[in-house]
């Protein structure tokens, strides 16, 4: 994939992540960033249960980036809240 198609996936799946941890988005960067890393942990999850991770901008990777931005976001907000 390309790097705006990573962007464009890691805000869209950031931002619905966010809405579903917390209600409220976490900003446009800190949303990019914790969705891109999202679609990293989303493929690596899926993929250690034997399905394939991300691959293109489709709904399955979105679904899988916004699965994974769930897992990095309450980590995200585990530790934060801690420190």
């Amino acid at each position: 994939m390309g790097i705006l198609a990573w962007l464009v996936l890691g805000l869209i799946a950031g931002f619905i992540g966010s809405k579903i941890v917390n209600k409220s988005g976490e900003g446009l960067i800190i949303d990019i960033v914790l969705g891109i890393v999202g679609a990293i942990v989303g493929g690596y999850i899926f993929t250690f249960f034997g399905h394939s991770g991300v691959t293109g901008l489709n709904l399955y990777s979105m679904f899988v980036a916004v699965i994974g931005a769930i897992v990095v976001l309450l980590i995200y907000h585990a530790v934060v809240r801690r420190a």
